[in-house]
């Protein structure tokens, strides 16, 4: 039945227009044009001018014959022109593909392949590799951003990023997505095995997600925000779309160095970062001399794997304001928080660490996150203990994997996003991941989360990173091995680090083999359990560094 509220009410340009985050940087430049959007290096550019060059680039892509809903795929470090393409792709109507600048050639030939991209803008650094690719991925316009930073050498045959932009518009009018449905960036899961599945993000969940951050960090105006996150990761988070919500400041990092990043967060008076926990595992056991002359207030936000309760209490002790956010790549990065409360601040340090490092409630435009049951889909006790799979739903979800329509049906069965983490919701209303689904080990008919395991161990002082996976097991079906890497200087035995475990684990929980070593790590600094597996499965107990462990 039509109610009066919808007689002669219609939907109009005067009353409605399209969610879109790349409407952040027009304000930006409208109110707050002379105010430093990036820094890199001696570079400063205002809101003004980046506005002008995401318009420039707009404009030349549309003039090189690149339409609505094609893809512009970019490999690029954490340098200006990645900020412009986060705002200049979708300004002319095209789909943002931010490649892992780490990849292999085969994953990079099958991205640009599958996504169709008819344009890359690549940074010289990663020149070899395009002109290995090229024979394969005929039609393919490049564009070369020549970084001196980079030490690379410039490509003269391929049109030159800075040439490329002096032939756009600096008025380029561009127009709000027809529909905010419509998708604005491709991001490429890094599946262990098969090939890579293409998430697809649109405006509108875009746009809540960088307002979302906003809320969830009380961002206030102007944040200087580093780059330590790359922005090829779930489009950094949807962070570019945030600082230029706030007019903040963009400090554009190339490569992750700890000294680095500290003389930044000093010189540059850093408010915000983001990391993996690997990345805040460096900072936090970075020598004390190198955040001399840090005296404000630095807020980060990390994410991945659940970060230990002793890297979270050497931040606080760093001075250092953490926020554990929970997501994944079809999320946007984070849709969770664990939004801490005042009631927190009178328990003690280790409590508090426990609590913080839960996964947390439902971002505040995210419409939902919950624990269910993986054959029912019903909630589970928020017990604290029952394990069910984390599930989303609500804006902040992918549009679906693009040109996979049997993993989109499976992954939004029953009307959620399914994760493939398993977790428990705790009385308070916190989720917590147990483990995700293939990490579970499985021991004698027991269910031994490993990151339990993982936890114990961090809390050795000799321990910078660890992982821990199962390995075959004649008697008990499976058993957890222990990968270990130490801080620099730091020894300690394989018998020391599970006699230390006995304090916090039950006797059928303890490694029974500990391996030594620089653990593998993707780009973004999440430990690659897979790899880990393999190791695990052979024979005999090496550590990564080739020597025998008892």
């Amino acid at each position: 039945m039509t109610t009066a509220y919808e007689q002669g009410l219609a939907r109009s340009e005067a009353n409605y227009a399209a969610l879109t985050p790349i409407d952040f940087i027009a304000r930006a430049a409208a109110v707050y044009g002379e105010r430093t959007a990036v820094v890199y290096g001696a570079e400063r550019r205002s809101w003004a001018e980046t506005y002008t060059r995401a318009r420039r680039l707009a404009s030349a892509l549309q003039k090189a014959g690149i339409a609505r809903g094609e893809t512009v795929a970019v490999l690029l470090p954490n340098t200006p022109p990645m900020v412009e393409a986060h705002f200049g792709v979708p300004m002319a109507g095209a789909v943002l593909n931010t490649l892992n600048t780490r990849l292999d050639e085969a994953s990079l030939r099958f991205m640009l392949s599958h996504g169709e991209a008819r344009a890359l803008i690549v940074d010289t650094e990663f020149a070899p590799q395009v002109r290995r690719m090229l024979g394969e991925l005929r039609g393919l316009q490049i564009i070369a951003v020549h970084d001196a930073e980079s030490g690379a050498a410039p490509v003269p045959e391929w049109t030159q990023y800075e040439d490329f932009l002096a032939g756009g518009d600096p008025a380029f009018a561009w127009q709000l997505p027809a529909d905010e449905w419509d998708a604005i960036a491709l991001n490429y899961t890094s599946g262990t095995t098969g090939d890579p599945k293409g998430v697809v993000y649109h405006h509108r969940g875009a746009a809540l997600n960088a307002v979302s951050n906003v809320l969830e960090w009380d961002m206030g105006k102007h944040p200087v925000y580093l780059w330590t996150l790359p922005m090829f990761h779930c489009n950094g988070w949807c962070f570019p779309w945030t600082v230029a919500a706030r007019a903040g400041v963009n400090v554009c990092l190339r490569k992750f160095e700890a000294r680095k990043v500290f003389e930044l967060i000093c010189d540059e008076r850093v408010t915000h970062y983001c990391g993996a926990p690997i990345v805040q595992s460096a900072l936090a056991n970075a020598p004390a001399e190198w955040r001399e002359g840090i005296t404000h207030t630095v807020r980060t936000m990390v994410a991945g794997a659940p970060p230990s309760p002793s890297v979270i209490a050497q931040m606080a002790a760093m001075g250092f304001e953490l926020t554990h956010v929970y997501g994944l790549t079809e999320v946007y990065g984070p849709a969770a928080v664990c939004a801490q409360q005042e009631r927190w601040q009178a328990l003690d340090g280790e409590e508090r660490a426990r609590l913080n490092a839960r996964q947390g409630v439902r971002y505040h435009l995210q419409r939902e996150v919950s624990v269910l049951d993986p054959t029912t889909l019903q909630p589970v006790p928020a017990d604290g203990r029952t394990m069910g799979e984390i599930v989303f739903r609500g804006n902040i979800c992918m549009k679906g994997y693009l040109k996979n329509p049997r993993a989109t049906e499976e992954a939004f069965r029953g009307g959620w996003f399914h994760t493939g983490d398993l977790g428990v919701m705790a009385p308070d209303g916190y989720v917590q991941i147990r483990d995700r689904s293939k990490d579970i080990i499985i021991s004698g008919g027991e269910n031994i989360s490993s990151i339990e395991v993982e936890d114990a161990l961090y809390r050795h002082p000799a321990v910078s990173a660890v992982a821990v996976v199962a390995m075959p097991d004649p008697k008990w079906g499976e058993a957890p091995c222990a990968f270990v890497e130490l801080k620099p200087g730091a020894e300690v035995s394989a018998e020391a680090l599970i006699a230390h475990c006995r304090e916090w684990l039950a006797g059928y929980k303890l490694p029974r083999a500990v391996r030594f070593g620089e653990l593998p790590k993707t780009s973004t600094g999440k430990i690659q359990k897979f790899e880990l597996r393999k190791l695990a499965g052979s024979q005999q107990a090496i550590d990564l560094a080739g020597k025998p462990q008892s």
